[in-house]
């Protein structure tokens, strides 16, 4: 599995220039049937950091792993003289993957990467085999997200315009994603801390993710949802119009868990989401 690189930190992998001229970094593991891991947004997000415990399952059990950073994240073009749409997301991720030179794929996304997975089912597809959510963004409305207390933490802290300090992060963290402290240790804040400098507050501030509940019910493919009882950033809404409009889906919820269930409960998203894509 890929390593740290030196002065860097997370692993460096590849980059590709899209068709519309921004360059997306990516990790590409394994070989098989390919799986893309789409990562949520936030302060020094990336594919590594939200899913490094996650995709060395799947490349061990014979699965292709591509994970991008999304545009305006990690090692990715972030462009500053542009709006961050969920259909730009989406066409970035598409045009990464036409030129690293896949059709065919699971699409695996948490937060604003669920939303893009499901922004990018109805846009595209021909090209999606499975849809794999966690929490996804993309079927409540505005003022739903901002009730929720991590949330609210988060656009509060964006409206200082403060630099977030290893502290400061830490404990929004603890306060927004997880119920278990212990899950957010001072290695991860100090990579996510370390990718935020690398950002631009551009993303967070246009960034425009639409209600897709009323489309859900176009998406064919077979889809499972994971959603944290404990969740601090989504509303609660999502869990049953997930359930009623994914027409071939599954929902699982996970006790004593928040907004990170790949990473609170690491071992039974590995198993669940093996036991999906084999069977599901």
């Amino acid at each position: 599995m890929s390593s740290p690189t030196p002065n860097l930190p997370v692993p460096e992998g590849r980059y590709v220039t899209l068709a519309n001229g921004y360059r997306i970094h990516y990790l590409d593991e394994g070989s098989g049937p390919v799986v893309v891991f789409l990562h949520g947004s936030g302060n020094g997000a990336s594919g590594y950091s939200n899913f490094k415990g996650n995709y060395p399952a799947l490349v061990q059990a014979g699965y292709r792993v591509i994970l991008p950073d999304l545009i305006g994240f990690g090692y990715s073009d972030k462009p500053d003289n542009v709006e961050y749409p969920l259909a730009f997301f989406v066409e970035c991720v598409k045009q990464a993957l036409d030129v690293i030179g896949v059709e065919k794929y699971t699409l695996i996304g948490n937060s604003l990467g669920g939303a893009v997975a499901l922004g990018f089912a109805l846009t595209h597809p021909q090209n999606v085999e499975r849809l794999v959510l966690m929490a996804p963004g993309g079927v409540s409305d505005m003022p739903d997200y901002l009730a929720m207390p991590g949330m609210a933490a988060m656009f509060a802290h964006i409206a200082t315009g403060q630099p977030f300090t290893h502290e400061t992060m830490k404990a929004f963290f603890i306060k927004a994603f997880v119920v278990n402290p212990d899950c957010v240790d001072d290695a991860l804040v100090a990579e996510r801390l370390a990718l935020m400098k690398l950002q631009n507050p551009q993303v967070m501030k246009t960034m425009k993710v639409p209600n897709l509940t009323e489309r859900l019910g176009e998406i064919e493919c077979p889809a499972l949802t994971l959603w944290g009882i404990n969740e601090n950033m989504m509303p609660e809404n999502g869990i049953l119009r997930l359930a009623k409009g994914l027409k071939n889906g599954r929902l699982l919820t996970v006790p004593n868990c928040g907004h990170w269930v790949m990473i609170e409960h690491r071992e039974l998203f590995n198993r669940t989401v093996l036991d999906f894509l084999r069977h599901g």
